[in-house]
């Protein structure tokens, strides 16, 4: 049985602002690493952090650029980091791919989710529907950073 999400986390960064555009230094056309990202509101019983960045506006469906878990229950996700465990994403590798859309302006979702345990069990093969169901009784506090980027 799912837990009731109790708060909201805030999630920022200190690259960009909500629904602005993502530096090109965090994409396909820069150094492809991950931008620092700060969390608020954590609740006091988290005991991990995971983190699924993706793109809805993908032509193929949506297409995750990132999926990392067992991160400690920090403020901060440092720039150019490997927090925790990376899954593999839709490029099939265990790392971050940063923004790269073939056209048009393309929105991405920064998710961060406080959960009650660890997902330790879980191997590196763990795609983003994987991950997902692995997280969803633990879950706890969810929120989002929404970065546009255009080639």
């Amino acid at each position: 049985m799912a837990k009731t999400v109790s708060t909201t986390l805030i999630v920022k960064s200190s690259a960009f602002k909500n629904n602005e555009m993502i530096p090109s230094q965090y994409t396909c056309n820069g150094l492809n690493i991950n931008p620092e990202l700060i969390i608020e509101e954590l609740p006091a019983n988290t005991k991990s952090l995971a983190i699924i960045v993706d793109d809805a506006d993908a032509s193929s469906g949506i297409y995750c650029h990132w999926l990392v878990w067992d991160i400690l229950p920090e403020r901060i996700v440092e720039e150019d980091s490997v927090p925790g465990i990376q899954g593999r994403n839709t490029m099939g590798e265990n790392r971050y791919t940063g923004p790269c859309p073939p056209s048009g302006t393309h929105h991405y979702h920064f998710k961060v989710y406080a959960l009650d345990s660890k997902l330790s069990a879980l191997p590196p093969s763990t795609n983003e529907k994987e991950l997902t169901a692995a997280m969803k009784p633990h879950i706890i506090s969810s929120g989002e950073l929404i970065g546009l980027y255009k080639k």
